[in-house]
């Protein structure tokens, strides 16, 4: 009975992290604050200030009203300073990100109600490139957009 118990929890503990957006390297969580960054197959926490491999900026496109809402594109662009293609990306989002519709979101996969991703037909960015996605939102707030996750 107790080794039953013990694999219930080891299962329920596997799911609820991978459920909510598990990121880090040997199954050890990066802090708040922090991007988990995979580089060469070598994985490691990095605080998000000392990380210069990626950046991430949000620019204004424009913004109009439309039957007494106010509405705000905007451009998001990725950009990959390494001399190493990005195989894969993680952004995390809150409930800021109030997308005027479902469609609202371009060149970017909503893999959760709290993160994104690269497209299926962009599977990752070059060393030295850029990628721009872009999104409409509700209202003027700008969405809260961190990086969670990098590998090389």
């Amino acid at each position: 009975m107790k080794i039953i118990s013990v694999i219930c929890i080891l299962l329920l503990t596997i799911a609820y992290s991978s459920a909510h957006g598990f990121y880090g390297c040997g199954g050890v969580s990066c802090p708040w604050g922090s991007i988990s960054l995979t580089k060469f197959g070598i994985c490691g926490c990095v605080e998000i200030f000392k990380c210069h491999e990626v950046s991430l900026t949000t620019r204004i496109i424009g913004n109009w009203e439309h039957d007494g809402c106010s509405f705000t594109q905007y451009d998001v662009t990725i950009t990959n300073n390494m001399d190493a293609n990005i195989k894969n990306i993680f952004i995390g989002t809150d409930e800021t990100l109030k997308l005027r519709a479902y469609d609202s979101l371009w060149n970017a996969k909503r893999c959760s109600a709290d993160e994104l991703s690269l497209p299926d037909y962009q599977p990752s960015i070059n060393a030295h490139a850029s990628y721009t996605f872009g999104f409409i939102l509700r209202g003027n707030v700008p969405a809260n957009l961190a990086i969670l996750s990098v590998v090389y």
